[in-house]
């Protein structure tokens, strides 16, 4: 924090004697600067800014009041305290200085112990609120930095345990791109939606973004025999599979209890538990129906199956982008949310741009391609 004896008072007066006077009643504790009249003044302020300003009122040419009007409506002036000094004793005029931003008058002739009181007083005020200016810039700042690191941690776990899934998921790593982005774009359109408005936010359309890699990280729990199996599995096989939703949700449950309800973990495990479920309760793992199934899980939900269905797979070539959609719009109201499903009709050419952009093979480029 700066000393008292480091600031400028500077005095704006067209009297030579009352000059001297201030200038004998504040000269040994501060640095001085004098201007005669307004126009003066303003151009010192121009170059160089004064801590606080004792400024008469009645001056030839620009008024006190007319300095004070112009120093107000600039960003760089208008937190300089300002004094009024006059011989008027006119509450009207007081009034209405006050109102232009003044933060004080002082009336001639001058008591000079009641002048270095007011002077002191406001000064310290004002070096009072420069150090809590710093202060808080210094916190906003740490609290930047904090958060950032946060969000780099947050970023460098998602990679990690989205890596780890990869190793045990047949599917391919643009498997994940596209579906991360199926989900952002659904949720993009759907906060425009008064509906949705309280339910969403950017700051949630980005954790739904990061968390939608890990929608299949139970699969670490299903054996390698039914993982891998290159042909159809059998009922009880299906049902191993179908065990990778429970594994998913035991897997970040602890994470998301930890870290807190806002934290990514919650939507990961949302995403991860309920992203088979369907929208008339015919889903697994437990059969959900409706709105009792996270949002989260609703958007995956589409994004999943919008993305097995373009994608080319052991079992299947790759469907073309209008074959997909139509089975998507079939799906309205039975295997998903007809809002999304409406959202989805709406913007099913973002879909396709996504799909070719993070394409794995030629087929599904091809079959995309197609009208």
């Amino acid at each position: 924090m700066r000393e008292l004896s480091e600031c400028t008072v500077m005095i704006v007066d067209d009297t030579e004697t009352n000059i001297d006077i201030l200038v004998e009643t504040l000269g040994d504790d501060y640095d001085i600067a004098v201007a005669m009249d307004g126009e003066s003044a303003l151009e010192y302020i121009e170059e160089e800014l004064p801590d606080l300003i004792l400024l008469d009122i009645m001056m030839p040419g620009m008024s006190g009041y007319e300095v004070c009007q112009r120093l107000k409506k600039e960003d760089r002036t208008n937190k300089i305290p300002i004094i009024f000094v006059t011989a008027m004793n006119d509450e009207s005029g007081e009034k209405k200085g006050l109102e232009m931003g003044a933060i004080d008058y002082v009336r001639k002739p001058f008591n000079p112990s009641i002048v270095k009181s007011r002077v002191k007083n406001h000064l310290e005020l004002k070096l009072a609120k420069e150090q809590l200016e710093e202060q808080n810039t210094l916190l906003e700042y740490k609290v930047r930095e904090r958060t950032k690191e946060l969000s780099l941690t947050q970023d460098l776990t998602i990679c990690s345990l989205t890596s780890l899934a990869e190793t045990r998921d047949p599917e391919t790593g643009g498997h994940i791109q596209r579906t991360q982005n199926f989900v952002k774009a659904l949720a993009d359109k759907l906060i425009e939606m008064p509906q949705y408005q309280k339910v969403l936010d950017e700051n949630i359309i980005e954790l739904l973004y990061k968390s939608a890699p890990l929608h299949d990280i139970g699969k670490i729990g299903v054996p390698d025999q039914i993982l891998f199996k290159p042909g159809k599995l059998t009922s009880e096989e299906f049902d191993e599979m179908k065990k990778h939703t429970e594994y998913g949700n035991a897997a970040l449950k602890k994470a998301s209890e930890m870290f807190g309800t806002n934290s990514f973990f919650r939507y990961a495990q949302e995403i991860a538990y309920t992203h088979h479920e369907k929208w008339d309760g015919n889903g697994y793992p437990r059969g959900l129906k409706g709105e009792e199934i996270p949002l989260s899980g609703r958007l995956m939900a589409l994004a999943d199956v919008y993305d097995a269905l373009v994608s080319k797979r052991v079992y299947k070539p790759p469907f073309s982008h209008e074959k997909s959609v139509n089975i998507i719009l079939e799906g309205r109201g039975t295997h998903f949310d007809p809002m999304l499903v409406d959202v989805f009709d709406e913007i099913n050419g973002v879909f396709r741009k996504i799909a070719l952009n993070f394409a794995d093979f030629d087929e599904e480029r091809l079959a995309l391609s197609k009208e």
